[in-house]
């Protein structure tokens, strides 16, 4: 399982991607169980009320969340350009500039 996490502005999003092998969460829109690598990411967006209140950088925003929305990859490679892609575009729809978000992966530590 690796970690994939953008930093931005004072804050951050991590999602999980799962490898072949391990047990992605089951839910309603989930992809089907012969992918062999399943992302899972938060996604959210800026509202004017409502939502819940984040620090971006010296500004607070309102945002409200999106239910997360899985997607399978054949290839770890793929995988991994998509979640980071995912995570900077989160960071786009709340007005930070795709390129100034600091993606990193990391191996997830295991009970």
């Amino acid at each position: 399982m690796l970690l994939i996490r953008g930093t931005a502005g004072g804050t951050a999003l991590t999602g999980t991607l799962y490898e072949p092998g391990e047990e992605p969460p089951e839910f309603n829109g989930a992809p089907d169980e012969g992918t062999p690598y399943v992302w899972v990411c938060d996604a959210f967006y800026e509202v004017e009320s409502g939502g819940q209140v984040q620090a971006i950088g010296d500004r607070e925003i309102r945002i409200a969340f999106e239910s997360p929305m899985p997607r399978g990859f054949e290839t770890r490679d793929a995988a991994i350009d998509a979640a980071k892609e995912h995570v900077r575009t989160q960071f786009a729809r709340l007005g930070v500039a795709g390129e100034t978000v600091d993606v990193t992966v990391q191996q997830a530590e295991t009970a």
